[in-house]
């Protein structure tokens, strides 16, 4: 870090921005005490840096965040969001939520599925707390019956799929520009002897995972992962999105050519 004279985490991205041939850079989980304003002001700067952050929040209780000891409160929380947003629109925003830590009471539950309403999240991790000796919160009382969890977390996973299901139908109609990820090993449906068609998938910029055939007797042997491919995105399904190459009438459906560039 600074501390030791390399550079921050924001010129770090930057830097790698300047490599030739690199199309993509995305970083995985962040932490919101670490989501500086030269971190949020770098989607909108960097070209390559993918419009997606993965910030996990645990709880939507401040009385809950602090027993976790987590350095930030709700509305910290809420202000980075919606900064995030004010710079960069159409970034992705996932996280993480722990349901049942010890001492939740149903008021801290609604201040989490509040949280939830107020971000509006395009995806969400959510699991039963569980003790983890040695560490510290395995050694707090008051804990939450099995049951409790169970139905809160089915109650935080129904909430937030609406969510999700919406953030999916705003692309319907869009072209997105996929990172082509692998091949399913089965024809699907579509396929015929003289045109096979195979089902793709791969993600969004915004890390949505949209499915796709590519249709023709070459789509095997041209097509490769770590293609990028243009697709029209059909249809919204409740954890992906549904779509089809652009150009989709050549041999490879799109994943060569003017529609795809080598990731």
């Amino acid at each position: 870090g600074t501390k030791e004279g390399l550079c921050s985490f924001p010129e770090l991205l930057a830097r790698v921005s300047e490599v030739d041939g690199l199309l993509r850079i995305r970083f995985t989980t962040s932490h919101p005490k670490d989501l500086t304003r030269n971190l949020m002001k770098s989607f909108a700067r960097i070209e390559k840096l993918c419009p997606h952050i993965h910030l996990p929040v645990q709880s939507g209780s401040n009385r809950i965040l602090e027993r976790m000891n987590r350095k930030y409160t709700r509305e910290h929380y809420l202000d980075n969001v919606f900064e995030l947003r004010d710079t960069c629109p159409e970034i992705a925003i996932t996280s993480d939520m722990i349901v049942g830590f010890p001492g939740e009471t149903d008021a801290d539950f609604e201040d989490t599925l509040d949280l939830v309403r107020n971000v509006e999240f395009d995806g969400l991790f959510a699991f039963m707390y569980s003790d983890r000796p040695p560490a510290p919160a395995a050694r707090l009382s008051e804990k939450i019956p099995a049951h409790l969890k169970r139905e809160r977390l089915h109650a935080l996973l129904q909430l937030q799929e609406t969510f999700t299901y919406k953030k999916n139908a705003a692309l319907v109609g869009s072209v997105q520009e996929i990172l082509a990820e692998g091949v399913s090993k089965r024809q699907t449906a579509g396929s015929s002897a003289e045109r096979p068609a195979v089902q793709w998938t791969g993600r969004t910029p915004g890390n949505k995972i949209v499915n796709f055939h590519v249709s023709g007797s070459s789509a095997c042997e041209t097509a490769s992962a770590g293609a990028l491919v243009r697709v029209r995105i059909e249809k919204a399904l409740a954890h992906s999105l549904w779509g089809a190459p652009e150009n989709a009438g050549s041999a490879a459906g799109g994943l060569k050519g003017d529609a795809c560039h080598a990731a």
